[in-house]
């Protein structure tokens, strides 16, 4: 019998199934998938009830409702300065992978070099090869996640196509300042290239910090495809809602690989999410203030059992490096090891590489109520401190 697709199947299971299925086989808390445990905002969920019950429920414009459209227009330009022409440069996507597949499918040729920056999310490289796409790499280096010019000197070459960029950075928690952008900036326009810009997380940030769109950068506006998520700013992940914002003849390309996969986004979601995107400026910062209450919260738990954690500038996620417990395996047997022998579910780092790969940093997720966290640092000081 003949098999199927050769590439993805080489890939098997996503890390984040493997170690979901493992708490649930151990009874474990699972800090290792990326996703809140409460409910999303309240108004949010009624303006979808409502619009469910009382809107349009059948199939919207491919390119997203005029509504979602206009409010991510505007959102942008409250928030970055960005003037952005929501009839052709803004599409709505089921999710923000959704949003990437569309613009690598729609942007690279077989045989166009990509560059990534690893640590990387997992879906980026199955993507960018199933596009024909060949990819270079850019290792980010612990504990503070930094590259240099001469990484990216190695990296972007006459063949480049595009780069692609996650800030903030799953799962280095990573948030690139302005002269790392800069210099990105500087690579992609000296290379003719363009870049793909997963900025999901950019509500996400920490410690007084502002995301900075690289887009927002000279000589970049029309260079950049911005992806965001309203799954990440409104902690309602399962919705599934992304949208993509670029110039329109990078977006023309983008639709037409997105016809053919969602096509379009259930209307009554795309309704809430408008909503959502024009309320005041004090959610937008309650959210980051109170992700990062949680990151300090799980952080001071992390080092009072032993391990060394690292900076988390933004994101769900903190990283924590294993060194001092002289545990005899790399950062995959000790995921495996803690989810068994601690009750507690983490996601290997090196999971996120495919070269040059740490072998010593483990990544947590603290998106939760506070009680689980709390719990799940009993359980971790239980096994270490206590044994």
């Amino acid at each position: 019998m003949k098999s199927g697709n050769a590439l993805l199947s080489s890939y098997g299971t996503t890390i984040f199934e493997v170690m979901s299925r493992l708490s649930e086989e151990h009874g474990a808390i699972n800090l290792g998938q990326g996703f809140p445990d409460d409910r999303g905002p309240a108004d949010v969920l009624q303006t979808a009830a409502d619009a469910l019950l009382t809107g349009w429920n059948q199939y919207p414009s491919m390119m997203g409702t005029p509504e979602l459209r206009q409010a991510l227009a505007a959102h942008y330009g409250r928030f970055y300065g960005l003037g952005i022409d929501w009839k052709t440069e803004t599409m709505v996507t089921s999710g923000a992978t959704e949003a990437l597949t569309a613009c690598l499918l729609g942007l690279i040729n077989p045989g166009d070099e990509v560059v990534l920056f690893q640590p990387m999310y997992d879906s980026y490289l199955p993507i960018v090869r199933l596009a024909g796409g060949v990819p270079r790499f850019v290792s980010l280096k612990s504990p503070d996640w930094s590259f240099s010019r001469a990484d990216l000197e190695a990296a972007f070459s006459p063949r480049t196509k595009l780069v692609l960029i996650n800030d903030p950075l799953n799962p280095a928690a990573k948030v690139f300042d302005r002269a790392e952008l800069e210099l990105i900036s500087e690579f992609v326009q000296r290379h003719d290239a363009l870049a793909v810009c997963d900025e999901v997380y950019e509500h996400l940030v920490f410690d007084g910090r502002r995301h900075i769109p690289l887009m927002s950068l000279p000589g970049m506006r029309d260079r950049c495809l911005k992806i965001g998520s309203a799954g990440k700013t409104f902690s309602l992940t399962g919705w599934k809602v992304g949208y993509v914002t670029a110039a329109p003849h990078l977006l023309q390309p983008v639709a037409k690989a997105h016809q053919f996969l969602t096509f379009t986004t259930p209307p009554n979601l795309q309704a809430a999410v408008a909503y959502g995107l024009g309320k005041e400026e004090g959610y937008f910062t309650g959210l980051a203030a109170g992700l990062q209450a949680k990151r300090d919260r799980l952080s001071a738990g992390l080092a009072s059992v032993g391990f060394d954690v690292l900076p988390s500038a933004g994101t769900y996620f903190v990283a924590a490096d294993i060194s001092r417990f002289g545990f005899d395996g790399d950062d995959q047997a000790f995921c495996r090891w803690l989810v068994a022998e601690a009750k507690v579910a983490a996601i290997p780092v090196s999971a996120f590489f495919v070269e040059n790969a740490p072998t010593n940093v483990v990544r947590f997720c603290f998106s939760k109520k506070d009680e689980v966290l709390d719990t799940a640092i009993d359980r971790l000081r239980n096994r270490f401190v206590s044994s």
